[in-house]
């Protein structure tokens, strides 16, 4: 399969929130404003690159019976320089995400390409793979954000857009809305396929 394949099949066809809805918890918990939001999703880009970069690359050497083990301990370590990273050089970010960044170890859409691809195809195509799947993965995060913070704060990226003739939408800041926007995500993406289908 060509680069340019690997990247759209797990960016935008095989999209892991969209199509087989996984990681949404994410989509819960920061997705009430843009910038965390982005930061969240260069989280799990740099993690998903790098460890599927890294467990392609040693996947002959693990063995079988410990191979998730290895998997989470590789992925907890990239997750840890993420997080030390914004403690270090983005407090604010890094306070307002609270748990969420080191959540990122449990995110199964990590787990699911770690196993369904990274542990079977050579290491350039992992992490092409990964920045797909992160990619794909920030791109939902972004458009439920950007309804929510738009909606339930007048703003985008904290920048002031609808002014004060706009009322805020209270349950745009909640974590329903998020269910809620997900859910019309999915519905929008989908039914076009299914009709075609």
């Amino acid at each position: 399969m060509k680069k340019k394949d690997i990247f759209t099949t797990s960016a935008f066809t095989q999209n892991s929130v969209w199509r087989q809805i996984l990681g949404i918890c994410s989509a819960l918990a920061v997705t009430n404003l843009m910038l965390n939001s982005l930061v969240m999703g260069l989280g799990v880009i740099f993690t998903l690159a790098l460890s599927g970069f890294t467990i392609s690359l040693i996947r002959e050497y693990i063995p079988k019976r410990i191979r998730m083990m290895v998997q989470i301990l590789i992925i907890a370590s990239y997750v840890i320089i993420v997080d030390l990273f914004l403690k270090a050089y983005y407090p604010e970010i890094s306070k307002s995400l609270g748990p969420y960044v080191g959540l990122i170890i449990t995110n199964c859409i990590i787990m699911g390409r770690a196993e369904a691809f990274a542990g079977k195809n050579v290491p350039i195509d992992s992490m092409i793979d990964g920045i797909g799947a992160g990619v794909g993965y920030t791109l939902v995060l972004l458009l439920i954000a950007f309804v929510r913070e738009l909606f339930g704060f007048g703003s985008l990226f904290g920048i002031p857009i609808l002014g004060d003739w706009w009322t805020k939408w209270s349950i745009m800041v909640m974590a329903p809305s998020a269910f809620f926007m997900l859910a019309v995500l999915i519905w929008i993406i989908n039914t076009p396929r299914q009709r075609r289908g």
